[in-house]
């Protein structure tokens, strides 16, 4: 799913959680193990990123998340976009032309960040990367592949979570346009308010007749 706002475009590409069979090699259960524990280990977390579309444009700026289903992107200054999640719906603002946009977090690949509660071994595989630090997994539907992958990648880190952090995830459309975000400086299990998943309203109100 390519989302335009004015002069922005943003690639988040719908992702179908379904199960698909783990890899039988005792390695890659652990991994995915680990990848688990992770997840459901993580109640809060806060960064910076790095977002980088098909054509090399970037985007920095702060991401808040809360788990069960909030997160927070919020652009760089001079970028007027804000991306919400409120536990139901992702909402897409762009305050420069005073648009908003709005779909179901279950039909975004960002659920599989949001709830805690999915197990990545029904739906997830790994991906073989070139060193052991380095967990990939990938999220696909075979049977919809107009909603294309999201891979998410952990490296190692001693005193995080399951031993694990999140660098990043890579998106590709059915096009094959590519969307990947990096991030840094990343914290977790802090106090993040719910205050922070609200978002102000640019649409001009409709006055009753």
């Amino acid at each position: 799913m390519t989302m335009t706002f004015g002069k922005y475009a943003l690639m988040f590409t719908p992702v179908a959680l379904v199960m698909t069979m783990p890899g039988s090699a005792q390695s890659g259960s652990a991994k995915m193990d680990r990848v688990v524990a992770h997840m459901q280990s993580v109640g809060t977390m806060t960064s910076t990123f790095t977002q980088t579309d098909r054509r090399g444009s970037t985007l920095s700026g702060k991401l808040l998340l809360k788990r069960p289903g909030h997160i927070r992107f919020e652009y760089q200054k001079g970028v007027p976009l804000l991306i919400v999640g409120d536990g139901k719906s992702l909402t897409m603002v762009d305050y420069e032309v005073r648009q908003v946009q709005r779909w179901p977090i279950r039909n975004s690949p960002l659920a599989a960040l949001l709830d805690p509660g999915q197990d990545l071994r029904r739906y997830g595989k790994l991906v073989e990367t070139s060193t052991d630090d380095v967990i990939s997994v990938e999220v696909r539907d075979p049977k919809r592949p107009e909603f294309g992958v999201i891979t998410m990648v952990f490296v190692r880190q001693a005193g995080a979570p399951g031993g694990l952090t999140l660098n990043g995830w890579v998106a590709l459309d059915s096009k094959n346009n590519r969307t990947s975000v990096r991030l840094g400086n990343v914290k977790y299990n802090g106090n993040v308010p719910n205050s922070a998943f609200t978002w102000k309203d640019p649409r001009p109100v409709r006055r009753k007749s």
